[in-house]
C-alpha cells in the first residue's frame, strides 16, 4: 500500500474488520483442544463448562480482535501498511504493495520454526525440571491439536502482535515527528513487537516450568526470532504474507516437532 494514496473508506476497513474478527473467533475456539493438552488442570479449575468457555471466549476475540483490526486498518493508511490482499477482495484498493509473495513467506516462516526448534535442543536440556509437565499424549493426537492452534498463532496473534501493535508504535512514531518513520523506525518496532510477543509466552512458560533466567531467555529469544521474521513480512509483504509465515513456522513446531518426538516451545 502506498502511504501517500488516498485513505480506503471506512466501509472497506470496516468490512475487512469483521472478515478478520471472524477468523480469529474461529481460531480462538480451534485452539482449546491444545491448551487442554498443555494445562488440563487449570481449565478444570474455571467454573464454566467447556463449551460456554469456548464460545465466551470466541466471543471476546471477535469482538476485541475485530476493534484491534480495525484501529490497525486506519493506522496503516498512513504508514503504507495493511492487508492488500483482503482489501481487493473486500473490495478496495491493495495501493500497489510488493507482490505477496506466499513461497517466500512460507520458506521464512519454516526456516525460523527450524531454528527455533534445533535451539531447543540445545537449551532444554538447560531447563529446570517442569512443575506441571502435560500428560503424555499420541504424537498424531498432539501433531492435531497443534495444527489446529497453528491458526490461533497465525490469525489472533498477528492481529494483535503486527496489525494493531507494531502498526501502533509506528503511527505514535508518525504523529510525534510529523513524517512516517524510516527504515530504522520500522526495525526498532519490528523488533519490540517481536520482544513482546515473545513477552506473552510467559505466562505459559510459568505454569510449565515457573519463570528463572533461563525460561525468560528462552521464551523472548526463540518466540522473538519468528516475531521478526513475521514483522518484516507485514512491512515489505502485507499482513497476509505475515500470517502465512507465522503459520509455517508453528506447523514445524506444533505439527512436525511432535511427530519427530521434538521439544518446541
Amino acid at each position: 500500500m502506498n502511504p501517500h494514496t488516498a485513505a480506503p473508506s471506512w466501509k472497506v476497513d470496516l468490512k475487512m474488520a469483521g472478515v478478520l474478527a471472524l477468523a480469529a473467533a474461529l481460531a480462538t475456539a480451534g485452539l482449546f483442544p491444545y491448551l487442554l493438552q498443555l494445562m488440563p488442570e487449570k481449565l478444570a479449575r474455571i467454573p464454566l463448562p467447556l463449551p460456554a468457555l469456548v464460545a465466551a471466549q470466541s466471543l471476546q476475540a471477535f469482538v476485541l480482535l475485530g476493534a484491534l483490526s480495525l484501529l490497525g486498518l486506519r493506522m496503516g493508511h498512513r504508514l503504507g501498511l495493511g492487508a492488500p490482499l483482503l482489501r481487493r477482495w473486500c473490495g478496495g484498493d491493495s495501493g500497489g504493495v510488493q507482490r505477496p509473495a506466499p513461497l517466500q513467506a512460507i520458506l521464512l516462516g519454516g526456516v525460523s520454526g527450524v531454528v527455533v526448534l534445533l535451539c531447543t535442543q540445545w537449551i532444554d536440556p538447560w531447563l529446570p525440571a517442569m512443575l506441571n509437565p502435560p500428560p503424555p499424549i499420541p504424537a498424531g493426537q498432539s501433531a492435531l491439536n497443534g495444527l489446529l492452534a497453528s491458526f490461533y498463532g497465525g490469525i489472533a496473534e498477528e492481529l494483535q502482535l503486527r496489525l494493531f501493535l507494531m502498526t501502533l508504535m509506528l503511527w505514535v512514531a508518525a504523529r510525534l515527528r510529523r513524517r512516517v518513520p524510516g527504515n530504522v523506525g520500522f526495525h526498532v518496532a519490528i523488533v519490540l513487537a517481536a520482544i513482546l510477543f515473545g513477552a506473552g509466552h510467559l505466562p505459559a512458560a510459568a505454569q510449565l516450568w515457573g519463570l528463572d533466567a533461563i525460561v525468560v531467555l528462552r521464551t523472548l529469544t526463540l518466540n522473538a526470532l519468528v516475531g521478526i521474521v513475521c514483522g518484516w513480512l507485514y512491512w515489505r509483504r502485507g499482513l497476509e504474507m505475515a500470517m502465512l509465515a507465522h503459520f509455517s513456522a508453528d506447523i514445524v513446531l506444533h505439527v512436525l516437532a511432535p511427530l519427530l518426538g521434538a521439544g518446541a516451545p
